[in-house]
């Protein structure tokens, strides 16, 4: 499954470094952000600011790059076909 980042910086108050992901058609499916230094052991993780569609849910969730993340997008978009 192909994924596309865009980097983009987002007015969330904390951190702005973040990353657009859309599908292989395009469409806008999650905004992440880089988590930085008062996160501790996590500062330079990626967290799922906002999840659409079948990322959309309760879960956060973090992850140590971006390849990480990608790899979590894929599989939860695979679960829901």
């Amino acid at each position: 499954m192909t994924l596309t980042l865009q980097p983009v910086r987002v007015a969330n108050g904390i951190d702005e470094e973040g990353m657009l992901v859309f599908d292989a058609e395009q469409r806008l499916i999650a905004v992440l952000t880089q988590l930085g230094d008062q996160y501790d052991g996590l500062s330079g993780h990626w967290y799922l600011e906002a999840g659409f569609g079948r990322l959309e849910g309760p879960d956060h969730p973090t992850y140590a790059d971006l390849e990480a993340a990608q790899e979590w997008i894929r599989q939860r978009l695979a679960k829901a076909r």
